[in-house]
């Protein structure tokens, strides 16, 4: 099929793990790893969120926060097992997540958000903040506090990228966007169709972070309070609602291709440019060994685009 071929939105994410790629279509989800031995193992679970099946989640606004707090919680689980795999000079030791390693998740989670809360939004307001004396117009300030709170998230992800093994997890990554692309685009699911296709989505996490501090910055400049306190904690406070905000976005940036959902898409895809890089066709085999254990591509395409393509389909 020759020509630009439209997108359709197939409700499959992921996220890339040491050595593998998780990927999960509504409750079910799989993590495919390749092991030390050069083999593929694939574990299979479901997971239904804090909540249950509550219909809360299926409330606009509200389910964002508790769908960043659920991905946190199983992308720690998901890491959890990939490591498993590497454990004492790379003996294969995969074990069930147990009730403490329930409750380690859980911690981690904890504290990598304290960690993110004291990085992107006590230290911009801060150095925000050191301008007061020089500027009086408080507007400008609450622009320059989000511009700085962009610019630390880019910093942090370029340092994280010297090493070694992020930037391997970052080839993961794009390999986990491959998979998706290849399968929203109408293509059979084969390593050689993955790897012509595209390592930047727009439903990435990567994006849903940039629309987090572009809606901050439009929601802080907004609200204001005259105490320094009562600043810092209505931020902290406010960033619930900013996530929900910010999920509705990126939810609607995965299911329209209209200009103006792709012009304010823009700076996450950029981003992106630097948390996905190339994987190898290994990668790409491991991504599509997790993405066939959750999701009948086959099927979907069917109904998506009236055909089911044939393994040896070309990426044109």
């Amino acid at each position: 099929m020759a020509g630009k071929r439209r997108s359709c939105y197939s409700g499959i994410g992921g996220q890339a793990v040491l050595e593998g790629v998780m990927m999960k279509n509504k409750d079910k989800y799989a993590v495919a790893v390749r092991r030390p031995d050069g083999g593929i193992s694939v574990e299979i679970d479901n997971y239904t969120g804090i909540l249950g099946s509550s219909k809360i989640k299926e409330i606009p606004f509200i389910r964002g926060v508790f769908n960043f707090i659920d991905s946190l919680i199983l992308g720690m689980r998901c890491l959890n097992y990939s490591a498993s795999f590497y454990e004492e000079e790379g003996e294969i030791q995969p074990e069930k997540n147990g009730i403490g390693d329930k409750m380690m998740s859980v911690l981690v989670t904890c504290i990598s958000l304290v960690l993110a809360v004291g990085g992107f939004i006590v230290l911009p307001y801060y150095l925000a903040s050191l301008l007061n004396g020089r500027l009086m117009n408080q507007s400008l300030i609450a622009i320059i506090e989000g511009v700085v709170r962009i610019l630390i998230f880019v910093l942090y992800v370029s340092a994280i990228s010297l090493m070694k093994d992020i930037r391997r997890l970052y080839r993961y990554h794009g390999a986990e966007h491959k998979c998706i692309n290849c399968i929203e685009k109408g293509r059979a699911l084969t390593v050689d169709n993955a790897m012509r296709s595209s390592r930047l989505h727009k439903r990435c996490g990567t994006s849903f972070l940039f629309f987090v501090f572009f809606v901050s910055i439009i929601l802080f400049f907004f609200i204001r309070v005259e105490n320094p306190a009562a600043r810092v904690g209505l931020r902290i406070l406010l960033m619930p609602v900013v996530a929900g905000i910010s999920y509705e976005i990126i939810r609607l940036a995965g299911r329209t291709d209209f200009f103006l959902i792709r012009l304010i898409s823009a700076p996450g895809m950029a981003i992106q440019r630097m948390t996905t890089k190339e994987p190898d066709r290994d990668m790409v085999e491991v991504a599509i060994a997790s993405v066939e254990a959750v999701f009948d591509w086959r099927k979907y395409q069917k109904e998506q685009f009236g055909y089911a393509p044939e393994e040896g389909n070309d990426a044109s």
